[in-house]
């Protein structure tokens, strides 16, 4: 047990150890609250006197949520010496969340942004005070969970802190080998001498590679056999880094260095966050401190990354799940001019559903109205031209040959490799499961919303034959009246016409037949067996009662037991033959489980998905043939409507003209046949009279009818019917 005056703690209670001190759990001797105390050590008693100080005073002027606080300075009981008691972060450091099994391919998007956020707040805080760290690294972010449950990231370790101006320089040497900045890492790796000043732009670097490690996984500069084994090739790699790339990878002895600009496959982060992330770690993991950004344009490119809101968008024809980031004040129109850059569909062939509903928008609608949505709730995007599917990408690693001998250190790599392996085996095999999930929800939205439309169409044509048959039936009570007037040489020329016109009428007619036909066709496919209905979609593929995703979770926590327990015998260095024996059943397990795991995501979830996938495409082939044809009948339905009004207004013409004709005839001016009495006469004109007082009154609703469907036509042609879909 040590104290202080207010303070005290076991010498067994180690939370962490550096070069120059060891921080222990301590506790307050009147509240009982927990603190971390930080002891000095012997070798840190030799720095100058204003370097041990500098930390103290460094500390005194922070106060920021994101930086971890100073409570007091007191002296030890028995040396007198100094000691920190600090703010207790109970929850480990960044580096303590990256070694869980789930993250060994990089943290989930939303805990990446948290680390973003924090690290970007508590740096800048930094920056307002000129402080500079020098030891960014994952080791020194310390995590606890605030009041809401979520993470909360902050900034420790203020040992190789130093105030500095903008424009100052400085020449001692601190910080992480794997996180150092290329010229600090030739004067303190390889101990090359050179007369080359530091700028607060090293702090960049190192955030650089903390994020990158933070979003993979794992280091982005990796010799054959890592850094600390490999240093003159480490170094090569992190000054030769060519413009853009994030990454180099040797992986053979003296083998080529393979550079990325992008970031792997088996990253968490969806591609539209890596799409906003990516320039900024190029443009800080720039050797040449002149081409490297300064910590305002790093502040501005991050901090308008944290203010974008998330747009969760499911194309379900490429069967890809994007995340949209866009400002909440942004327009529809840059947000579909975004989805054309994750999709490379247009936004005129880009069409939406949201919960079973069409789903439109206004051009100049701000994002911030749009509806809620979550990777289990997105919106639909449908095209309208084909587009070939994509399904989700994955990783399948490969397995590590295992060595049979007994070796401590080795066994704990490989249970680490087999329980990170199987982490990112349960992450995919949840992303596969969802995948298909929105699939079905998707066709099953897509079925009622054609049914709708065929709906529409069957109506539609029910009106089109009404008004077929009206003109037909007035164009034929037309032709009589007219063949009496032409017994009368009254009438000549607009008698022929008038047959004509009922022959188009009855044309138009004969060729509802065959759309008919058309109709009940595809009405066939969606009964029960027919070849657009989801029976398939439950056929193939996986599902949540299957509970692979869990049967997958089950193995990775016995993985993770046996990989925490191996991390315990290394340290042990030797043990007793008991626990040895109970090692090596535990390493044939580990392996036995592990391979488990592999298959049952290889032959159930990955095997199946892609049978899924495949099923997908074809019926999704299937629906757009059929939406061509139903976007064909609307088509041909409008021109016979169009068409069939127009004869309708032309007979009004004529119904108009006929009683001019027969003025000269009652005037005397022209003598009819003799059998044509008055009396005949009086009732062709009251008839033609009536007549045309019933197509007035038909041509006005038709009229109104036109008018409406004029301006749906436009509508669905502007937005190519309510399924734009391949």
């Amino acid at each position: 047990m040590q104290s202080t005056a207010n303070y005290l703690w076991m010498m067994s209670d180690l939370l962490g150890q550096g070069a120059t001190a060891n921080v222990y759990r301590g506790r307050h001797k009147k509240t009982g609250d927990l603190y971390a105390v930080k002891v000095f050590n012997n070798l840190s008693f030799l720095r100058p006197l204003d370097v041990q100080m500098r930390e103290f005073e460094v500390l005194k002027k922070l106060n920021h949520k994101n930086i971890v606080k100073l409570f007091a300075v007191e002296e030890e009981s028995n040396t007198r010496h100094k000691v920190l008691v600090m703010e207790y972060c109970p929850c480990g450091s960044l580096y303590t969340v990256l070694e869980e099994p789930t993250n060994a391919y990089g943290l989930p998007e939303d805990e990446f942004l948290i680390v973003l956020q924090d690290v970007v707040a508590g740096m800048n805080h930094l920056r307002e005070y000129g402080i500079v760290h020098r030891d960014i690294k994952p080791g020194n972010i310390m995590r606890v969970i605030g009041e809401d449950g979520r993470s909360v990231y902050k900034l420790t370790d203020f040992g190789a802190a130093r105030e500095l101006e903008d424009d100052e320089q400085f020449v001692s040497l601190y910080g992480t080998e794997e996180y150092l900045h290329p010229d600090m890492y030739e004067r303190a790796v390889l101990r090359k001498d050179h007369q080359k000043k530091y700028g607060a732009t090293v702090d960049l670097w190192s955030i650089g590679v903390t994020f990158y490690h933070a979003a993979i996984g794992s280091l982005p500069f990796r010799p054959f056999e890592g850094p600390r084994r490999n240093k003159e090739v480490m170094y090569k790699i992190i000054t030769e880094k060519p413009s853009g790339a994030i990454s180099g990878h040797q992986k053979f002895e003296n083998g080529k260095i393979e550079w990325s600009s992008e970031m792997p496959i088996s990253c968490s982060l969806s591609k539209g966050l890596q799409s906003l992330l990516t320039p900024v770690l190029a443009n800080i993991l720039e050797a040449d401190q002149e081409k490297c950004w300064g910590f305002d344009q790093f502040f501005a490119e991050t901090s308008d990354i944290l203010h974008r809101i998330v747009v969760y968008v499911f194309s379900l024809q490429q069967a890809t799940l994007h995340h949209i980031y866009i400002h909440a004040y942004n327009t529809a129109n840059l947000f579909q001019e975004l989805l054309f850059r994750r999709t490379n569909i247009s936004p005129s062939h880009q069409d939406f559903l949201y919960e079973g509903r069409h789903l439109v928008f206004d051009p100049i609608q701000q994002a911030q109205t749009f509806p809620k949505t979550s990777r289990e709730n997105p919106i639909m995007l449908l095209s309208r031209d084909p587009v070939n599917t994509v399904g989700l990408l994955f990783e399948d690693p490969s397995p590590p040959k295992v060595q049979p001998r007994y070796d401590l250190d080795l066994d704990a790599s490989y249970a680490k490799t087999f329980a990170g392996d199987v982490g990112y085996l349960w992450k995919t095999s949840d992303s596969l499961l969802l995948y298909q999930e929105l699939v079905r929800k998707g066709v099953r939205g897509l079925i009622e919303l054609i049914r709708d439309e065929y709906s529409e169409k069957a109506h539609k044509k029910t009106e089109v034959i009404h008004m077929c048959n009206y003109c037909s039936q007035t164009l034929e009570r037309t032709e009589q009246l007219c063949e009496v007037l032409m017994q009368g040489n009254l009438l000549s020329l607009e008698c022929e016409e008038i047959r004509d016109t009922r022959k188009k009428v009855m044309r138009l007619s004969s060729s509802l037949g065959s759309m008919e036909q058309t109709l009940q066709d595809i009405s066939s496919m969606f009964l029960p067996g027919g070849s657009l209905t989801d029976t398939w979609t439950q056929q193939v593929g996986t599902h949540p009662e299957d509970r692979n995703v869990e049967r997958i979770k089950v193995l990775l926590d016995a993985i993770s037991s046996i990989y925490q327990q191996f991390k315990k015998d290394k340290a042990e260095r030797r043990l007793p033959y008991n626990e040895e024996q109970i090692h090596k059943f535990d390493k044939q397990k580990l392996v036995l489980q592990a391979t488990k795991a592999r298959a049952l995501f290889t032959d159930e979830c990955a095997m199946k998905y892609r049978l899924f996938i495949s099923k997908s495409e074809e019926w999704m082939k299937k629906f757009h043939h059929v939406r061509k044809h139903l976007l064909s009948l609307t088509g041909q339905f409008s021109s016979m409507e169009q068409e069939v009004t127009l004869l309708m207004q032309r007979v009004y013409q004529l119904l108009e003209l006929l009683p001019q004709k027969m003025v000269p005839m009652t005037s005397g001016g022209i003598k009819p046949q003799a059998y044509l009495s008055p009396n005949t006469l009086v009732e062709m004109t009251l008839g033609m009279k009536k007549l045309k007082e019933e197509m007035e009154g038909v041509m006005k609703e038709l009229a109104e009818n036109n008018l409406f469907l004029e301006s749906l036509f436009e509508a669905l042609m502007q937005n190519d019917s309510l399924f734009r879909i391949t």
